[in-house]
């Protein structure tokens, strides 16, 4: 199986600024303490971050609320020093967008009470996913973060063994993600989008094999 490859280049540390400059532009790059990682996308790492933008946005419109999927943007917390993350999903709250400090200039979100929902699709570099935004959303107050690790990449500390692919529904509450653990036709219950109908399978995009029970 072919996967997304999320690696680091190799290089100086470079300030907010300075990744500005060189990759603002160009959506496969993120800024983590200094580093940036190269996200190189594969096909099916595309394929269900459009599955997940295409259902969220339907539950956006058929409840008229003033939200929209933010496609190129970064988050950069406003404590987070040399880090820009930009995540595969994030779904934007308009009427808080007066409140964000770049904003009117540049597709940069500093506010954690901008963003309703984020979601990741796992690519090699798995341990941003599971653990450091894992702790930054959560710090930020996000209310929903999806992992979806299509191949089953995660730490048998976050999916177990066997590693399978798993969907990963965390959820704040007093602070912290909540998080459940979700694979094949297990039912998705999200509280950020209740009427959603979904499986983990659906999202995970995964084929049966042939002759499976």
């Amino acid at each position: 199986m072919t996967i997304a490859i999320d690696r680091p280049i190799q290089q100086k540390s470079l300030s907010f600024d300075e990744f500005l400059t060189r990759y603002a532009d160009d959506n496969r790059y993120e800024l983590i303490d200094g580093e940036v990682f190269d996200l190189e996308p594969t096909g099916q790492h595309e394929e269900i971050a459009a599955f997940i933008t295409t259902k969220v946005c339907v539950q956006i419109d058929a409840t008229s609320l003033p939200w929209f999927v933010l496609q190129r943007g970064l988050l950069r917390p406003s404590n987070g020093g040399m880090t820009a993350f930009r995540p595969d999903i994030a779904v934007v709250d308009r009427s808080e967008l007066t409140k964000e400090p770049l904003w009117s200039d540049q597709s940069i979100l500093t506010l954690g009470s901008s963003i309703k929902f984020v979601a990741e699709v796992v690519s090699s570099n798995w341990q941003n996913d599971y653990a450091r935004k894992v702790e930054d959303y959560a710090a930020l107050g996000i209310p929903e973060y999806w992992i979806a690790d299509y191949a089953g990449l995660g730490g048998t500390q976050y999916i177990g063994k066997p590693k399978q692919p798993t969907l990963s529904i965390c959820t704040l509450v007093d602070g912290e993600y909540q998080i459940h653990q979700l694979r094949g036709n297990q039912s998705i219950i999200s509280p950020t989008f209740p009427k959603l109908k979904l499986t983990a399978e659906q999202v995970l995009r995964i084929k049966p094999q042939s002759g499976s029970i």
